[in-house]
């Protein structure tokens, strides 16, 4: 498993999928939200914690369809789907090759990003926490859209359509948190419903992923 990872973490590299792309567009989007909303700091203050968040979503977007598109291509994908490995185990490996080279990133970047919004400083150890329990479910849910899309010719624009309403809940109670830690409300609700999600889509996704890719395989 470890092998398979570590591949994983090169391909990911080698294909332009990396640490790069994804903050690049993060730094983007917070560069470009003021130009839009105007510079004025308790605007962009009030609006910091959904736009740090959306960015996030967004980045993690980018690279979701080249998860099993590369082993898919060149036959290892049926290699990996007829290996003693459970096809589940894999499907997990290749999220968190995914999480590693994208919402890692983004989550050690967003406090620097913040300061462009001018974030609460109270929010910025909620947005960390927050992007950390989140980033993980988003990678498994578009592990998922991956593998229902796996053999599609352009499916990523399919990829984002059947992915981006299952990233809402994350999206909700992430920015709900970080809104809360800035102005000092309790967080126990959203923090609780962040990792509730996050628990019950690692441990119950893979399985629904590995089955997909066992139908576009046959």
């Amino acid at each position: 498993m470890i092998a398979l990872l570590t591949r994983d973490l090169r391909l990911a590299i080698r294909a332009g999928g990396g640490f790069g792309l994804g903050l690049a567009f993060f730094l983007i989007v917070v560069t470009l939200v003021p130009f839009g909303v105007g510079p004025q700091g308790d605007i962009l203050a009030r609006i910091a914690s959904g736009i740090l968040w959306l960015g996030a979503l967004l980045a993690c977007l980018l690279s979701l369809d080249r998860i099993f598109a590369l082993d898919y291509e060149d036959g290892s994908l049926d290699l990996l789907a007829t290996a003693p490995i459970p096809l589940e185990a894999v499907v997990t490996v290749k999220a968190l090759a995914h999480w590693i080279t994208t919402g890692l990133p983004l989550v050690l970047a967003a406090p620097l990003f913040a300061v462009l919004l001018h974030l609460p400083g109270p929010a910025y150890l909620w947005l960390e926490v927050s992007l950390l329990l989140g980033t993980p479910a988003l990678s498994v849910l578009g592990t998922f859209g991956a593998a229902l899309t796996v053999g599609l010719k352009r499916g990523g624009l399919l990829l984002s359509l059947l992915v981006l309403p299952l990233y809402v809940p994350t999206l909700i109670f992430g920015a709900e948190l970080v809104r809360r830690g800035a102005e000092g409300m309790a967080i126990e609700v959203p923090l609780t419903m962040l990792a509730g999600i996050t628990a019950a889509t690692i441990a119950l996704v893979p399985f629904a992923s590995a089955a997909a890719i066992r139908v576009n395989l046959r």
